[in-house]
């Protein structure tokens, strides 16, 4: 008996693996749909770049790579702040988080004109912590972007709490002249007051007679 050619058996099993046999076949595990919140919802984004994040390690005494991903400079829309934020291009995983403050001066990195380095109080590890930072970009346009993004910005803030001190101290300034005039607008009030205490009151002719003792 002569055997099937490998052709039938090709048209076979094609046939078999097109066959709908109309089995159902329940999921194992159900998934929900999650709402993911980045921390970033009410912040507008100023600057979003590509670059690669240094952290320079005290007690090595050198240079440890942070991270590869987007640096951002995000607005907050209700206090007008604004916070660097760094992020790993694949986990997400936080490599810098900051406030951009007047405090903060930008340099040059003398190996590289497509780098610069700072240092910030950061609190991308969960706590405060004072850091030197270290970003290299792309390009030399990206880090001239950045470089004048940031330094605008702690310009603008740097006046803004100039003024508010200014505004600050001229009202404490005020409020002393105030208080200078009320105290002496208070003791004006109680010498009046002890006057009128220790002035006797005038008696009537009645009650002059009715005072006078008796001639026996």
């Amino acid at each position: 008996m002569a055997s099937d050619s490998p052709d039938r058996l090709d048209v076979a099993a094609t046939v078999g693996e097109d066959e709908d046999t109309g089995a159902q076949i329940a999921p194992i595990v159900t998934l929900t749909e999650v709402a993911v919140t980045t921390g970033e919802e009410q912040e507008d984004v100023l600057l979003d770049l590509k670059a690669k994040l240094y952290r320079f390690d005290k007690d090595g005494n050198q240079w440890k790579e942070r991270g590869t991903g987007s640096v951002k400079l995000l607005k907050h829309q209700g206090t007008g702040k604004v916070r660097l934020v760094m992020r790993q291009a694949k986990t997400l995983k936080i490599c810098a988080n900051h406030l951009v403050v007047p405090s903060i001066k930008l340099q040059e990195h003398a190996g590289s004109d497509k780098s610069c380095v700072w240092h910030a109080s950061d609190f991308a590890d969960g706590e405060l912590k004072e850091e030197l930072f270290c970003i290299r970009f792309g390009s030399v346009e990206n880090c001239k972007k950045f470089m004048e993004m940031v330094e605008g910005i702690t310009e603008s803030t740097g006046d803004v709490e100039e003024k508010g001190s200014k505004e600050v101290s001229d009202a404490v300034g005020q409020l002393g002249t105030l208080s200078v005039d009320d105290t002496k607008a208070e003791k004006g009030s109680e010498k009046d007051a002890s006057v009128a205490v220790a002035k006797p009151a005038e008696k009537t002719e009645t009650e002059t007679k009715a005072e006078a003792p008796s001639e026996d």
